[in-house]
């Protein structure tokens, strides 16, 4: 059940939202800047990853990353579903499917990443079918809290048909029970981050990035994090090391209050 301190999250400032679109642009020239860095990220072992978009997008939203993901050694695979309009009847089954598919023409468990409203997607894969999922990467989605503690809401009752005050948002809450990973930005201009939060156990953990939401599946930083996570031995997961190296400069804590981070911008951007 949700608390009553979930409920009362609120959704990102307007400024917030504005500054979506121009920070995703400058977000995916830095991943082009960022190559020679990102060409070093640990490197796949040839195993599957299938991608989910998140409300009203398409495959094309995850080419950048899809693309990455396949020069460093994996074979990543679109959702095949067309435009993401919410979960209507028959995309749950549809999805499951194709899992269980990859699955079968690899005889490898499958590596799910889902974007936004994706990520419940590849949640809930998981918990269908947890023998088939290697493990779960999310970017920025609201498994927890209120629906209305986004600015986009609005936009999926009327792709979806469906009332957000009817949903049942505690089932999602839950994390799979394969390695699970929230990748998720204080500065998301459309999910409340607060919804995004995993409670950390020996098989779930957070990464906090500094990312516009529309940006985070070509933001370097994320990029390379799920390089990191990918690349894993199977069987062998273990929480992702943000202090090592030059990590500490761009990954913060997402548990310690306070952490100061090298992007001066979170001050500029805080809620008004």
């Amino acid at each position: 059940m949700q608390t009553d301190r979930s409920k009362n999250i609120r959704p990102p400032s307007k400024l917030l939202l504005a500054l979506e679109g121009g920070r995703a642009l400058a977000e995916y020239h830095a991943t082009l800047a960022a190559l020679p860095i990102l060409r070093a990220a640990p490197r796949g072992d040839g195993h599957s990853v299938l991608i989910f978009p998140g409300l009203t997008a398409s495959d094309a939203s995850t080419l950048t990353l899809r693309e990455f993901l396949r020069a460093h050694g994996y074979k990543a695979h679109e959702w095949g579903l067309g435009l993401n309009l919410g979960p209507r009847e028959g995309v749950l089954d549809a999805c499951l499917d194709r899992v269980k598919k990859l699955r079968a023409e690899s005889g490898r468990k499958v590596s799910l990443i889902g974007w936004s409203l994706g990520g419940i997607y590849a949640r809930e894969m998981a918990k269908l079918a947890p023998d088939d999922v290697r493990g779960v990467i999310t970017l920025g989605t609201p498994f927890t809290g209120s629906a209305r503690a986004t600015n986009a809401w609005r936009v999926y009752e009327l792709a979806s048909g469906e009332r957000v005050d009817d949903m049942d948002n505690s089932r999602y809450a839950s994390p799979p029970p394969v390695p699970t990973t929230s990748i998720f930005s204080r500065t998301d201009g459309v999910v409340a981050w607060q919804c995004s939060v995993e409670r950390e156990t020996v098989k779930a953990e957070n990464i906090e990035v500094e990312a516009s939401h529309l940006g985070l599946g070509a933001n370097p930083a994320v990029i390379y994090a799920i390089a990191d996570r990918l690349a894993q031995p199977e069987g062998a997961w273990k929480k992702f090391d943000r202090k090592s190296g030059l990590r500490g400069l761009f990954y913060a804590d997402p548990l310690r209050h306070g952490h100061r981070r090298a992007w001066p911008r979170r001050g500029m951007l805080k809620a008004a």
